[in-house]
């Protein structure tokens, strides 16, 4: 068996609160959201721990005494998993370089916009969203653009950012000079498109040119309970989008199916995951693969140790597969790049401060956080 495994992808890359927004010495802010990583083993317990008590991505009987103990259980087995990829998280370096590299354009192509400087605001690990925006604050930037880094939005992660920045506020008075703003997705925006069909057709070339008609293509998602499917979240019909679009622009010049990772508990999730989808196909005969992350714009975990050793070592050694590789995430790619500066310039032309369809909440919702945080949302961005 030719096993290739994608390790090489783990590349090192209070004052008054309305007065500290009124000395700009940051034009445009740009608050890139993500459920981030750790950056260290000990840092593991406290981002699990934050994790298994957050209501909005995951709900849990008696969740404020099982969640820490679920994290305290876990937290030796997830500490192994981050020492086999390095010791830690790359996410947080990918995230300030394409931050930077992205600013650096908007710099140039909306120069009435800067100075742009980009912000890191994770959900369950330093930086932290509360401590972002106190630095924020600092700087006083005279607009903030809150920009989800995930491409396709849930509620379980997108939408857990948008309430932790609602939480922030809420014991605090909105400055009325600050213009807030929202980008929540961008899952068929065409330079991710062009970057992830790049990085498909880059990994395809490094199989054997016998094999390469034969190669099948795994998209591969963090899936969901389906007890949020049914609730109404849009992800996975938006993960679905992107993953159309990508076949699109590469001529669906290969056979492809779009597959789910990362289930946790007992509980039903959205399927098929992708270790059973592998074993699937190997029945049927399928020999080579490319696994590709569809819906990570970076290297994480979930990527580097659960696609790189569980499936592509570990899986495919046990099911004798010929060839696997794994596509990278588009991490810096020139595309990827110029397609976030892109999303973000036009946003700031159109002057719509947030969409219509982020403040549509699913039809079986029934939380009143989100109602609450949806309606805080469409008072403060405004077109000013």
């Amino acid at each position: 068996m030719k096993m290739f495994s994608s390790l090489k992808h783990l590349s090192k890359p209070t004052s008054d609160l309305t007065s500290r927004f009124m000395s700009s010495q940051v034009k445009t802010a740009i608050v890139m959201l993500n459920m981030g990583g750790p950056q260290h083993v000990d840092q593991v317990h406290g981002y699990l721990h934050r994790i298994m008590t957050d209501r909005d991505m995951m709900q849990l009987p008696f969740q404020n005494t099982l969640g820490p103990y679920i994290a305290r259980r876990r937290t030796s087995e997830v500490q192994k998993k981050y020492a086999e990829i390095g010791g830690g998280s790359p996410i947080l370096k990918w995230t300030n370089l394409q931050g930077k590299l992205m600013c650096e354009k908007l710099d140039k192509i909306s120069p009435s916009t800067a100075p742009h400087k980009h912000y890191v605001a994770f959900r369950y690990v330093e930086p932290l969203t509360e401590s972002t925006f106190e630095q924020v604050q600092k700087d006083g930037a005279d607009r903030v653009v809150l920009f989800s880094q995930y491409p396709q939005y849930s509620c379980a992660t997108s939408g857990s950012s948008f309430n932790a920045i609602y939480s922030y506020f809420q014991n605090k008075t909105f400055p009325e000079n600050l213009k807030l703003s929202i980008i929540d997705r961008w899952a068929t925006h065409p330079l991710l498109i062009k970057a992830i069909g790049s990085r498909i057709s880059d990994e395809i070339k490094q199989f054997p040119e016998s094999d390469r008609d034969d190669v099948v293509v795994l998209f591969s998602a963090h899936s969901l309970p389906l007890k949020a499917v049914n609730r109404g979240d849009a992800y996975p019909s938006e993960v679905s989008s992107t993953v159309h679009a990508v076949m699109e622009e590469l001529g669906y010049a290969y056979p492809y199916a779009l597959v789910w990772q990362s289930k946790v508990g007992p509980l039903p999730w959205l399927g098929p995951f992708t270790d059973d989808a592998l074993k699937g196909y190997v029945k049927q005969g399928k020999k080579n693969f490319i696994l590709v992350p569809i819906a990570f714009v970076n290297e994480h975990i979930e990527t580097l140790h659960e696609l790189d050793i569980e499936y592509c070592k570990e899986l495919g050694e046990e099911l004798g597969v010929k060839n696997i590789r794994r596509a990278a995430a588009p991490n810096d790619h020139p595309l990827f790049i110029d397609g976030i500066a892109d999303i973000v310039s036009q946003h700031l032309r159109e002057n719509k401060p947030v969409s219509p369809k982020f403040l549509l909440r699913c039809a079986h919702c029934i939380s009143s956080r989100c109602y609450e945080s949806k309606q805080w949302f469409s008072s403060v961005c405004k077109s000013k």
